[in-house]
This record gives structure tokens, C-alpha cells and sequence, in this order.
């Protein structure tokens, strides 16, 4: 199936183009230094059209229905003049229904699309885009989760006008789920000729921008979002999108002695926290118990010996581990419990515990194995 994209290097072209050449299909990519021959050869040829390219911010107010109406115009005249029938799909916005110089144009686009059908027959999909945010989208452009991710990332100061503003957004995934959809044949159709997005989120500015910074103080803490939060989970992937290359990496606060090192990765306000654990060649650590934390240990490299015994007992359990065979061990609450380095070489052991460290109740109290 040939799928003709306009627009395609844009923010949406950029990422439905890319799943659709992950689902195997053949593209054909139009944008806006292409000529007019290339696109009639493209419509001549295409089983389906999406129809992106569009203007939002030009220089001057006819640009507008340069960009939007007046080209939408020639692709339908083109289609009927090649007595085409191809369906397509309109990128459109919810400012189709404000009365502002874009809001007309992209209406007009739409009405454009509904003549093209009635006269041809043809299936068309126009929606009607929200806040749409996501990977690959300009900074600075028209997309203020985009700014401000490429901000708050660099430490560059925001701005918000009113905070209590509410917004209605969409990722950009689920717009290329949902295209995807449409030209599998189910749409999630509203009416004959429009379309819309199955998820979109209710938020205000205020919490975008305090989410967004949450993120950046994330490295410093070291705690993970609340990635249950569907729009958290996807606001996250969009900031990290926008990190400068030269800060992907960051540096962990190792606490180093005699015995080895240990060292806090990951936290999670309701899943606990994770850290690397390193001991020394004969070093034992531990000898200790919880009464309500408990903790899974994993050892990845060096051989040694995890003991646990319930604090009223006298009965040892041993556990040989090795970074040769990845076993996790539970330690449950109310057994001390230790860690050997039986090996010639650092016994280095992930261990995950159920919360994360509080220094004003640590829940450790000191016990043989």
C-alpha cells in the first residue's frame, strides 16, 4: 500500500511517517521545497493520502490560505482532474471553529476535503487536532509543551501567564495510533466526515510546568515519576526528548569505605527505591534486620553467600550467589540478614528495597546472622 504523507518533515509528518515505514508500508514523502510535478506523480500513484502540510505561523495573514485553503484546493483538483477516488485524512485544528485568519483557513481546508468526497465518492477523515505534544516537535514554534521541555532542560526561565489556564492536550503517539486506525479501516469517526483522537488529556498550565520541573529536580532526588499517570508517563518521554545530547549523562553520589561502595540509583515515592551494593573481596555487610522493609538482592558479578535467620531463631538459611547465575533472593521483614564476598573480585549485588530511605526512621536494627 502507497501512502502519500505532505507535510512530512513536520512534527506529525516526522513521527507517522516513521511507524508508517515500520508497519511496511511504501511512502511517499511531499514537503514544501517539492515540486507541484513531484506531487501529481505522488497522487497519481497513492492508495491513501495524509494530509499534514499546512502554515500556523507566517509572515503575513495570506499566507495562511496559501498554505492551508489554497493548497488543499489544488491536491483535490488534482485527484478529480486524475479521476482519483484515494482517500485522505485532514490534519486540522480545533481553531477551525474561532474566527482568526488560521481558524478560516484550515476551515475552508475542510470544506475543501467534504466537496472533494461528495464529488468523488472518496472516504475523508479530517480531524480536528487539540494540543498535540510529543517527541520531534520545534521549540519556541507552536507548541508550548515543546519550549518549555527545551527550557526548564537548560535552565532557562519560563513563563506563564495564568497558571489555572486549562488546556486540552493530545501525545503524539496516540494521533499516529489513531492514524494508523483509520487506514486499517476504523476510524473513530464522530460523524460522515469527521474524526477524532480516542485520548486527549484535561490539564492546566500551572500543572504542566510543575510536572516539567519535577522531572529536572528528578536527577538530583533521584526519584521517577508516578509513571502509572498515563500523561506523566508520556509528558516524561517528551522532556527526556528534549535533553541536549551532552546531558544524557549524570552522576551518582557513591558512598565509598574500606568495605566497598554503596551507591542509590532509582526512587520511587510508592515503589520503593534501587541501588548497587559493592563489597570488597572477604568483606561481610548486613547483619541487620527491618520490621516492615523488606528487599530483593541480586547479585550480577563475584560469587558469596547471603545468610538470613529469623530474629527468634536459630536456624541459618544460606543462598550461594553469583553474577554467573542471576538468582534473586527475598528478605523479608523480622530475619537478619547478611552478604559474604566469597570471590577474589568485587561481589557487586542490585538490591531493590520497598521504600525509600528515610534517615528519621531507617528501620535497620543490628543483629548477628
Amino acid at each position: 500500500m502507497k501512502i502519500l504523507v505532505t507535510g512530512a518533515a513536520g512534527f506529525v509528518g516526522k513521527n507517522v511517517t516513521s511507524s508508517l515505514h515500520n508497519h511496511g508500508y511504501e511512502v511517499f514523502a511531499y514537503n514544501k521545497d517539492d515540486s507541484l510535478e513531484e506531487l501529481d506523480n505522488y497522487l497519481k500513484e497513492s492508495d491513501f493520502i495524509i494530509h499534514l502540510a499546512g502554515v500556523n505561523r507566517p509572515e503575513n495573514v495570506e499566507d495562511y490560505y496559501r498554505g492551508n485553503s489554497d493548497f488543499t484546493d489544488y491536491l483535490c483538483k488534482q485527484l478529480l482532474t486524475f479521476n482519483r477516488k484515494t482517500p485522505i485524512l485532514l490534519s486540522s485544528s480545533i481553531q477551525a471553529s474561532l474566527d482568526n485568519p488560521y481558524g478560516k483557513s484550515k476551515l475552508l481546508a475542510e470544506q475543501t476535503i467534504i466537496d472533494y468526497s461528495i464529488s468523488s465518492g472518496a472516504e475523508v477523515f479530517i480531524y480536528r487536532f487539540h494540543n498535540l505534544f510529543g517527541k520531534w516537535s520545534t521549540p519556541n514554534y507552536n507548541s508550548v509543551i515543546a519550549t518549555w521541555c527545551y527550557n526548564i532542560s537548560r535552565n532557562i526561565p519560563i513563563s506563564i501567564n495564568n497558571p489555572d489556564t486549562e488546556i486540552t492536550l493530545e501525545y503524539i503517539d496516540d494521533v499516529v495510533t489513531e492514524m494508523i486506525s483509520t487506514l486499517k479501516g476504523s476510524p473513530n469517526r464522530i460523524d460522515t466526515y469527521y474524526c477524532s483522537v480516542s485520548k486527549n488529556y484535561e490539564t492546566k498550565l500551572g500543572s504542566i510546568a510543575q510536572t516539567l520541573q519535577s522531572f529536572k529536580e528528578g536527577r538530583s532526588s533521584l526519584v521517577i515519576p508516578n509513571l502509572g499517570d498515563e500523561l506523566i508517563k508520556k509528558l516524561y518521554s517528551t522532556y527526556l526528548s528534549y535533553l541536549d545530547p551532552k546531558d544524557f549523562s549524570y552522576s551518582l553520589v557513591s558512598h565509598i569505605d574500606e568495605r566497598g561502595s554503596f551507591t542509590e540509583f532509582l526512587k520511587s515515592s510508592d515503589r520503593g527505591q534501587v541501588s548497587i551494593n559493592v563489597s570488597k573481596p572477604g568483606i561481610t555487610k548486613g547483619n541487620h534486620w527491618h520490621h516492615t522493609k523488606h528487599e530483593k538482592f541480586l547479585v550480577v558479578r563475584g560469587e558469596g553467600v547471603i545468610k538470613l535467620r529469623e530474629i527468634d531463631s536459630d536456624t541459618v538459611y544460606s543462598y550461594k550467589v553469583s553474577g554467573d547465575e542471576l538468582n534473586v533472593i527475598d528478605i523479608p521483614a523480622g530475619y537478619t540478614h547478611s552478604i559474604v564476598n566469597e570471590s577474589n573480585e568485587d561481589l557487586i549485588t542490585i538490591i531493590w528495597v520497598n521504600e525509600i530511605f528515610d534517615q528519621n526512621n531507617p528501620d535497620t536494627y543490628t543483629m548477628e546472622v
